[in-house]
């Protein structure tokens, strides 16, 4: 078994904002989470801006946040590996 099969892991699903005024991340009251980035979605560029506004919030390390569906869509399944 791997170190990555033993750690535990959660998904959760993003809405993301490019182009947005400011950097943030908002959770609604039912728990929704949206990701405002000042990057266009050109190159890669939002989305490396979301793990690490993601990473930040979780209080992990980029290399724990990965992007698992919608690299190219607004609506993205995150997956958080815990330390």
């Amino acid at each position: 078994m791997t170190a990555m099969a033993r750690e535990a892991r959660r998904r959760v699903r993003v809405r993301v904002r490019p182009r947005a005024g400011k950097r943030a991340v908002e959770v609604s009251s039912s728990g929704d989470i949206t990701v405002s980035v000042l990057s266009p979605p050109e190159k890669g560029r939002a989305n490396q801006e979301v793990i690490e506004l993601l990473a930040d919030h979780f209080g992990l390390p980029a290399s724990r946040v990965r992007i698992v569906r919608g690299a190219g869509a607004r609506l993205k399944l995150v997956e958080l590996a815990d330390r």
